[in-house]
């Protein structure tokens, strides 16, 4: 792919992401505006607003399981890999605001699939090393950390990545009592 055709659908995954996580019904018309490319570009990738959001949700993937892989969180000190995964997390969520919940595809839900089993194994692990509490109910530990990371992302911009990844590993290891 030349390194324009590479910039172009780059903007238009990225585009699409933003308005697409705040209005799923937007045009390609309207998202080919924003991203500053003729209509028809988006048309010869994305045939319709559902190929274009696969791809987009293929691309938060592929970013999500990146970070999870270079966050090292079945050999990194369980703080370590914590933060590594947040900042990592947080960085993706605000370029991808898409929730990848939707995702829809067989293909798609099996990697989101394998992505939970993998925080699950992370989240035992941290159990395990009595780095957060045993007892809990299944996926509360999990659950919490996704919401941290989701209000350090989207309702938190001012912060940076690094700066949510502190608040997240805090507020999940410490809670909010005092320091």
């Amino acid at each position: 792919m030349r390194a324009d055709a590479a910039r172009n659908l780059d903007a238009v995954l990225q585009t699409g992401a933003r308005l697409l996580a705040t209005d799923p019904g937007a045009s390609i018309a309207a998202i080919a505006a924003a991203a500053g490319v003729d209509r028809r570009t988006v048309y010869r990738r994305f045939s319709t607003r559902e190929t274009l959001m696969a791809a987009v949700h293929t691309a938060k993937l592929d970013a999500c399981e990146d970070v999870l892989d270079r966050a090292r969180l079945d050999e990194a000190p369980v703080p370590a890999a914590l933060h590594r995964y947040a900042e990592g997390i947080i960085a993706v969520s605000r370029r991808w605001p898409v929730d990848i919940r939707q995702v829809r595809d067989e293909e798609g839900i099996a990697r989101l699939e394998r992505l939970i089993e993998r925080l699950d194994a992370f989240v035992a692990r941290a159990v395990r090393e009595k780095i957060l509490r045993p007892g809990l109910p299944d996926g509360w530990a999990r659950s919490m950390l996704t919401h941290l990371i989701n209000v350090a992302s989207h309702e938190m911009p001012e912060l940076s990545p690094a700066q949510g990844a502190d608040l997240v590993v805090r507020s999940l290891l410490s809670g909010l009592g005092p320091a």
